[in-house]
């Protein structure tokens, strides 16, 4: 396995040995201004009129091959405090309005015509930034990691304003220096600018962008020169206090009224123009969207993405850390039903090649469950090498305080990892991989607690495929990580092949035969599993979709399984081994429509020569832009499940439920938005109302008001119940 590990990291960084950025021929020159400009989407202040034009797009989809069908012209200019950006959309289909979600921050790029501007201040061609809106004003900002990973969850201070005209729409915007993460004296930046016009079905770049990436992909990034090296500023440094008043009631176990007066504060402290310091102190997370609950079927745990600030800037230093199903830090794990009492998070870049992220957090006790108060520590360095790749490294401590083994029965006194993984990106982005080393060391723990991975990408235009390995240790535990199962190898395959047609008339965007694998083994090299899966899927040019597959499973149990997930004591035994297969079919209609439709569809065998059947569909209608009306309504029927009992006959286990989520977004104002959640869980035996009103007063500043019931389904008796008025504000010095 050592040699292998070995023969794969040579392959790896001989393939990223290329240096050479790609659309280097794209230049911007970029002017100061010394005349005032009024952000007001109508582009008549004289400093315009002066600067330079990014023009003649080039068309992403749904061809690659030509300039732009719908013309886009963008400018840019900047004083002492901002940077400034203003696009003129010009449409290809005149009058017939636009199309958008909602006026809602961070909307889903695929369903709204928008404008965005990609920044990549470090040339690295792997950090960046993201600034733009839809149509109808509607703010979108978020980081870009690793080249092509968004996190749209980042928030910060920046100004905008749109004006729709019938023929064209136009963006202005102001982007304060302090927003953003430099190095100083730098006169060359990455830029791409991408737009994307659903009447048409067009997507376009200015810096031209091959197909079968995403607009954001930083390799692909054009350059933009400074006259002058944009300003450092003098001080940097944001106050954000929040204070908040509320009340909660446990209605099940008959305590007395609760009531929050609470006050914290969050700081950032930018320690040079390109690392930054968070601090908090008491930080309350009660405004965070609530999570989409899902029906769960599998044998593990389901991961759901960070939301809360605190963690969000260079995220992906902590988060990013190894491989989807093997992350060793996992940032929701702080703070879970206990109170953050303080944390510092130092991020950023040291150098052009070298990135850091150091973090302390200190919680709370809790008398619940006799959960003593812990600290997590986290460290990693990463270095960047040859053109786009890096070599990382992770050290991790979570460490218990005043710690007492029989009143603390069921914690650990400390868990520690440690890792180092090497990230390829290739040059043009064709090739991407990984291959990491982990070790957790625990109390009374020695011996097959380490993790060794490794995959490689192929993303070309017709052909993508990959292979990935990975072995995890019985022993290996990461207390502040996200590891859903230990003790096993695996093999991983997904191969897709696409096809475009050539007819410039046809509606199909492309169609694709693909196939994917995962087959595990235990420590002893023993088959548990496989999962094979034969797809087709169909891609249209008006962004709807039609997947169908066809999948088969092998499962040996390695502990007792409740088939429902429900919690039953109705369980299949360990060793034994289940076959089953199932037909699938997707369905996507397209986003021009205001009217909007998915379906999921499975039916096939089961566990203990079982039948399931699960059906899902999405609805959506928007009386764009203020209201925007959606619900998820999922079924699934579990029959003839035989469960054998020992000297008698097998009892037969059946079950169905349902999860219906309906929920309504109203955005009055592109700062005022109103969001009711309804979550009707039978599998967890939950109804959950969610409804939270967010006023954003000044940039990055808002008040909101959360509301949150919790009901049993059936009898409707309610479980708790919580009211939530929170007051923060974004103070620059």
């Amino acid at each position: 396995m050592k040699k292998l590990l070995l023969l794969l990291s040579i392959i790896l960084i001989s393939i990223s040995s290329f240096s050479q950025k790609i659309n280097e021929s794209f230049q911007f020159n970029i002017k100061k201004t010394d005349t005032k400009i009024k952000i007001d989407g109508v582009l008549d202040d004289e400093a315009w009129s002066k600067t330079d034009i990014a023009k003649d797009f080039w068309m992403m989809t749904p061809m690659d091959t030509s300039q732009s069908l719908t013309p886009t012209e963008v400018r840019l200019t900047y004083d002492d405090n901002f940077l400034y950006i203003s696009a003129i959309c010009h449409e290809k289909i005149k009058n017939k309005g636009f199309v958008v979600e909602s006026l809602k921050r961070d909307f889903n790029f695929g369903n709204n015509d928008n404008f965005w501007f990609i920044l990549e201040p470090f040339n690295d061609l792997t950090n960046g930034f993201v600034f733009g809106v839809n149509a109808a004003g509607a703010q979108f900002d978020g980081i870009i990691s690793e080249g092509t990973n968004l996190n749209a969850n980042w928030d910060n201070k920046w100004f905008s304003e749109t004006k729709y005209l019938g023929d064209r729409w136009i963006f202005e915007a102001a982007i304060p220096f302090k927003t953003l993460r430099y190095k100083a004296g730098v006169t060359k930046w990455g830029m791409n600018f991408s737009r994307l016009d659903l009447k048409s079905g067009e997507k376009s770049t200015w810096a031209r962008i091959p197909r079968q990436y995403f607009s954001i992909t930083l390799a692909y990034t054009g350059t933009m020169n400074w006259e002058t090296p944009p300003p450092t500023p003098k001080s940097n440094i944001s106050i954000i206090p929040y204070a908040l008043g509320g009340t909660s009631k446990n209605f099940q176990d008959g305590s007395a009224t609760s009531i929050r007066k609470d006050v914290g504060l969050d700081a950032k402290i930018a320690v040079s123009s390109a690392l930054n310091l968070d601090l908090t102190v008491n930080p309350d997370f009660s405004q965070v969207d609530v999570d989409k609950q899902v029906t769960n079927l599998s044998r593990f745990e389901l991961f759901f993405p960070e939301r809360r600030q605190f963690f969000l800037e260079n995220a992906d230093l902590f988060n990013n850390f190894g491989l989807s199903s093997i992350r060793p830090f996992f940032s929701r794990r702080i703070g879970l039903g206990v109170p953050i009492n303080y944390g510092a998070r130092l991020s950023g870049k040291i150098n052009n090649n070298l990135r850091i992220g150091a973090m302390n957090i200190q919680t709370g006790t809790s008398d619940l469950d006799n959960r003593p108060g812990q600290n997590f520590s986290a460290l990693v360095l990463q270095q960047k090498v040859f053109s786009r790749s890096n070599i990382s490294m992770m050290l991790l401590n979570k460490q218990s305080l005043n710690y007492d083994e029989i009143i603390n029965k069921g914690y650990n006194q400390y868990n520690r990892n440690f890792g180092f993984e090497y990230n390829l990106a290739s040059a043009s982005n064709l090739w991407t991989g990984k291959a990491m080393y982990l070790k957790s060391y625990s109390p009374n723990t020695k011996g097959d607690d380490f993790v060794s991975a490794f995959n490689v990408y192929h993303n070309g235009l017709n052909f993508f495929g990959s292979i990935q390995y990975e072995y995890v240790g019985s022993n290996y535990n990461p207390e502040i990580g996200y590891v859903p199962r230990v003790g096993y190898h695996k093999i991983a395959m997904p191969l897709q092949y696409n096809f475009y047609p050539k007819q410039k008339e046809s509606i199909v965007q492309y169609h694709a035969p693909a196939f994917t694998s995962n087959t595990y083994w235990n420590t002893e090299k023993v088959l548990t599993d496989f999962q094979r899966q034969y797809y087709y899927l169909v891609t249209m040019k008006d962004r709807s979709s039609l997947t169908a597959y066809y999948e088969t499973n092998y499962i040996k149990l390695p502990r007792p399984f409740d088939p429902t997930n429900k919690g039953s004591d109705d369980k299949l035994a360990v060793g034994s081994e289940h076959r089953f297969s199932s037909f699938n079919l997707n369905y996507l209609s397209t986003p021009r429509k205001r009217y909007t439709f998915g379906f999921t569809g499975s039916y096939g065998s089961y566990f203990g020569d079982g039948k399931l059947l699960s059906i899902s569909s999405d609805f959506g209608y928007r009386f764009q832009p203020y209201v925007s009306l959606s619900a998820n309504i999922n079924y699934v029927d579990i029959s003839d499940v035989k469960i054998p009992v020992k000297d008698q006959a097998d009892k037969i286990v059946k079950s169905n439920f349902w999860l219906v989520s309906p929920k309504i977004d109203i955005t009055f104002t592109n700062k005022l938005f109103w969001t009711t959640f309804i979550q009707y869980n039978e599998q967890v035996q939950n109804v959950n109302i969610n409804s939270r009103v967010q006023w954003r007063y000044k940039p990055a500043s808002d008040i909101f008001l959360v509301y949150t019931d919790n009901y049993i389904p059936g009898s409707l008796n309610i479980k708790n119940r919580a009211i939530v008025l929170k007051f923060t504000y974004w103070w620059n010095l």
